[in-house]
């Protein structure tokens, strides 16, 4: 069979409108094909989960080196970072990254992650009203990565806009990223004159600085490293936690089935990540003619990677467009696939594990006021949500 051109759409995957609920889109694009081309964005678009799983795995024909994001100038920024590079160096920095986010290392964590998140959740439950997303999806990861990492004084006052913009910028040059680099950019010189002696004595920064002494990691990457933890790995959970309590929210009859099985706290983790991914897209580049589903994209081409595309995909999952914490879907693709997937994904389920397993303890139900979304480039989550009525279980 000659591979045929790429079906053509004149959406703007970064339009305001789409950004705020894409899913209309998202189901668009996937009947138009498994991979689309976009001229408003200058990508080709790959909407299907086959596809898109298929090209996760491949990093060979689709390179993250220089492509991560949709401006030249947050992809030139990030050279030299695990996201940014490709095997073989990406594969000595992700080790110095994951080392202490292995289920091992996090074992010890357990416990004072729960023990935050249930104290968190019964004050605010003893409240009967709060907002959600400041007063619990903001106030655990944030607490959570400052020990971690061992941030402190000005750091930590600054962890969320700087998480912010280190999400915002890898977006086109739109007004949205425009305005976010100069934050990024204080996070990015922070990070490039940090040291061991700024961090916690006995904290994971502390020890990233102790594994490039020992040549573990190429000399001047331990700040890239950190900025990593702190750039890709705050935003993404606080976004999840949001969305954690929204649809528990909108469908009490869920919560419910995880109150009375608890072992579901998992599966519904799982669910909220297929059902509202944190991540609306991540850029590739083809390094080579590939041939996807019967469609050439040529070399060189920037790709997107429409993962909550892939995760409605009706080809995969029966039912897409329900949330159903019984579906259990391990194989989501939010948390990404191959080389690339998120380093940080223990530790996100350790946090949002815990939530879930502390509300669906202690509330049967929850009334909500309206979700406050805005537009954001990369990271899809509720700015705003009112809780404003708590039924104890």
């Amino acid at each position: 069979m000659t591979d045929s051109a790429a079906p053509v759409s004149d959406l703007d995957l970064f339009d305001d409108e789409v950004l705020i609920d894409p899913y209309p889109s998202y189901a668009a694009l996937r009947e138009l094909g498994a991979v689309v081309r976009l001229p408003a964005n200058d990508v080709y678009a790959l909407t299907r989960y086959d596809v898109i799983r298929d090209a996760l795995a491949d990093w060979e024909t689709f390179s993250s080196a220089g492509a991560i994001g949709f401006n030249p100038m947050v992809n030139e920024a990030l050279t030299g970072t695990s996201l940014s590079s490709d095997p073989p160096t990406h594969t000595r920095l992700r080790a110095a990254l994951t080392a202490n986010l292995s289920p091992r290392a996090l074992r010890g964590l357990k416990g004072t992650i729960e023990a935050k998140a249930d104290a968190l959740v019964e004050e605010l439950v003893a409240k009967g009203s709060f907002e959600a997303v400041d007063a619990l999806a903001r106030a655990l990861p944030l607490e959570v990565v400052a020990d971690l990492i061992g941030f402190t004084g000005h750091v930590r006052e600054n962890m969320l806009r700087w998480g912010q913009a280190a999400m915002q910028v890898l977006g086109p040059m739109n007004q949205r990223t425009a305005e976010s680099f100069p934050i990024a950019g204080e996070l990015y010189a922070w990070c490039s004159a940090v040291t061991a002696d700024d961090l916690t004595p006995g904290s994971v920064g502390r020890g990233i600085f102790e594994a490039e002494a020992r040549g573990e990691i190429p000399p001047g990457t331990a700040g890239h490293i950190i900025h990593q933890y702190l750039g890709a790995g705050v935003d993404s959970t606080i976004a999840s936690i949001g969305n954690v309590v929204a649809l528990f929210a909108r469908h009490p009859g869920q919560l419910a089935l995880v109150r009375e099985n608890p072992a579901l706290v998992p599966a519904a983790f799982n669910e909220t990540l297929r059902f509202w991914p944190p991540i609306n897209a991540w850029g590739r580049r083809a390094t080579r003619d590939v041939e996807i589903d019967g469609v050439l994209v040529p070399e060189g081409a920037k790709i997107a990677v429409l993962l909550g595309a892939g995760n409605r995909d009706p080809r995969h999952y029966p039912d897409p467009d329900t949330f159903l914490v019984e579906r259990n879907p391990i194989d989501h693709l939010s948390f990404g696939y191959g080389p690339h997937g998120c380093a940080g994904q223990g530790l996100a389920r350790l946090e949002a594990h815990a939530v879930i397993t502390s509300l669906s303890r202690r509330v049967e139900r929850l009334v909500v006021g309206p979700e406050t979304r805005v537009p954001s480039n990369i990271t899809r989550s509720i700015e705003e949500l009112p809780v404003l009525e708590v039924f104890p279980a």
